[in-house]
């Protein structure tokens, strides 16, 4: 990772901010949608600062620049970031957020700037109550983006690819009982219709995926369903006829650009509807709403004419999403067997190469063996993420990721962590496995150890319905806690259905928003504890899991019980664990774990005699 040089860009930066009179700037990560992930043309904050990792947020004045970030980016923003820059590090003691940040450096009554359409609504609201209250000017809206102008020419062109239907096979239901679904919520909150901005629920809605965004299968869309009309904001290049017939006389296709302007006309024309409406004391109800997402932008939100005219929530999309029907659960189970043994394949010839043969592999190459062994794979597409291929010291780094000529050589005196996933045409994987093809250290095994029983512990749960992710989480730290251990990130994100491999709105982990929902049966979920030692090793163990209702003795207070079931098949390193350290419960999960690895995946290595070897004896029993 090299540094990025970025003093010519916040000089050229700061001339534009006087021009438009504003003494601060905010850089963030996400494009128009709240996308995670995002394609080259948004990735503003990055080109700015020099930093690439997938979260964080600028901030420029007149003479200094912060990036804030989480704790997964640390090291690598501290790799990155050039003398320009301070790092703010979020979460931890005595640092401010990038909010708070920003409020200080407006005191005196300095204006602060942001791009609307990279900004919620509510994000918006709250950062300009914290720059009044320290005595700054504003909150100013900015259109026309500044590090659009500076990087001009060589900004990335907006990517226009090809629209595909994804079939009821895969999807397991109709658009129309999607949509059907959603009018009924419409009606539940008496709202005049739902304007959707967030491209994974654009296209599980309409069952229609894209490749707009590197490993997300999305397209750039908007979409606005009334009780009346279905319209898609997406540009006509990128629908075939096959897509035009999958959606219909029912769907009406407009130019992307027109959403903010067609909403702005919807919105008035349906407020000066009501206002005329003849009305009594007695007949008198409130005024209409439109219902945007509570990560809607704030441009999206003034175009519908501000905070008075919206009904801002957690979208009815993204949770009916994060609860997959029958179909999608087959799909997610079938495609993480196919996945395993890719897995399983790559990690017995990676063996083979460095520990047997001595040959120079360094961690890029290894990742593109691993992709071109999924390709072979059925239904494969892609890569759900750039593969996480690290060993010693990098694989410290939470998320990092090789560069082809510039990354370490694997070693069999270090540990090797591999974070991979694919996307499939029945499901997305994410799986972590980390090994070992030396002698391991004793901290190394019990790290190891540690973070393996957390995986369990968390996998064993039975927990009442109504419980949030947040809830779970110490079950995976507990035994690195016990230590004075822990890890700087969260134990477990949703997973899409051949969408988006990190998925609102559940998650298990110490953010707030996870404390507001619910786990559900149906939700597919990362349980994915680690441990790292900076500049040494990194350790994490990843396999996804089904929420599922459990059988319990008892039912307190009448409400059902739940738990998990895995769908990852990968064997654990048997290198790496301490069996002393595991109680009778984790050996019998782990010896059932490895049964069930074994016999759904030997079926692929019966002319593969070196894969076949290597999952024999990584699943032996303990």
């Amino acid at each position: 990772m090299e540094k990025v040089h970025t003093t010519d860009r916040l000089a050229h930066l700061r001339k534009l901010m006087k021009a438009k009179d504003i003494d601060v700037y905010i850089v963030p990560s996400e494009d128009s949608h709240y996308s995670e992930y995002i394609a080259p043309v948004d990735a503003r904050r990055g080109f700015i600062s020099g930093f690439s990792g997938s979260a964080g947020t600028a901030v420029i004045t007149a003479e200094k620049a912060s990036l804030a970030t989480d704790g997964r980016y640390f090291n690598q923003a501290a790799t990155q970031l050039d003398d320009n820059w301070t790092l703010l590090k979020q979460g931890e003691r005595d640092v401010p957020t990038w909010q708070e940040w920003t409020a200080d450096q407006s005191e005196g009554g300095k204006r602060v700037g942001v791009d609307p359409k990279l900004i919620t609504a509510a994000e918006a609201r709250k950062l300009s109550d914290k720059i009044k209250k320290k005595g700054g000017a504003e909150l100013k809206s900015i259109p026309n983006n500044l590090v659009d102008e500076i990087w001009g020419k060589d900004q990335p062109a907006r990517p226009s690819n090809k629209i595909r239907v994804q079939r009821l096979e895969h999807s397991g239901k109709k658009v129309e009982e999607k949509i059907e679904d959603l009018r009924k919520e419409l009606e539940k909150k008496k709202c005049s219709g739902f304007v959707l901005s967030m491209l994974d629920e654009i296209a599980w809605l309409f069952n229609l995926r894209g490749s707009d965004i590197p490993y997300n299968p999305v397209f750039f869309s908007y979409a606005l369903v009334t009780s009346k009309d279905i319209v898609l904001y997406v540009d006509k290049d990128k629908v075939n006829d096959e897509v035009a017939k999958h959606l219909g006389e029912k769907v009406t296709i407009k130019p992307y650009s027109e959403v903010f302007s067609d909403i702005e006309a919807l919105s008035s024309s349906t407020l000066a509807t009501k206002d005329s409406e003849p009305t009594s004391k007695e007949s008198a109800s409130p005024k209409p709403k439109f219902m945007i997402s509570n990560k809607a932008s704030w441009a999206l939100s003034q175009s519908l004419g501000g905070d008075e005219n919206v009904e801002e929530s957690r979208s009815p999309v993204g949770d009916a999403k994060a609860v997959k029907n029958e179909v999608e659960l087959e799909g997610m189970r079938q495609c993480h067997i196919r996945d395993g043994a890719a897995l399983i394949e790559y990690f017995a010839w990676l063996e083979e190469q460095v520990a047997e043969r001595r040959a120079k592999l360094d961690e890029f190459e290894a990742a593109s063996k691993l992709e071109e062994i999924r390709s072979r794979h059925d239904k494969f597409v892609g890569l759900s993420f750039p593969t996480i291929s690290s060993v010693g010291p990098n694989a410290a780094i939470i998320h990092y990721f090789p560069k082809k000529g510039s990354c370490a050589t694997i070693d069999t005196e270090q540990v090797y962590l591999c974070d991979s996933g694919a996307q499939y045409l029945d499901g997305t994987t994410d799986t972590t496995r980390t090994l070992h093809f030396g002698q391991p250290s004793e901290l190394e095994r019990q790290s190891y150890t540690l973070v393996l029983k957390g995986n369990i512990a968390l996998e064993l749960a039975k927990f009442p319905k109504g419980t949030s992710g947040f809830a779970l989480d110490a079950l995976a730290r507990q035994h690195l806690w016990a230590q004075g251990l822990d890890y700087r990130h969260g134990t477990g994100h949703g997973v899409g259905s051949f969408l988006n491999v990190h998925e609102g709105p559940i998650g298990i982990g110490t953010r707030v928003q996870y404390s507001e929902v619910q786990l559900s049966v149906g939700n597919v979920i990362s349980d994915e504890p680690g441990y790292y030692e900076d500049g040494k090793f990194g350790i994490r163990i990843e396999n996804v899991v089904v929420v599922k209702e459990t059988q319990t003795e008892h039912k307190f207070g009448g409400k059902p019980f739940l738990g998990f079931d895995h769908v990852t098949l990968v064997p654990m390193c048997r290198n790496l664990i301490d069996v002393n350290l595991l109680d009778e419960t984790e050996k019998r999960w782990l010896n059932a774990y490895h049964e069930e690895v074994r016999e759904n995946t030997k079926g692929f290595f019966e002319k593969d005699e070196r894969s076949m070897k290597w999952l024999i004896r990584e699943t032996q029993p303990y």
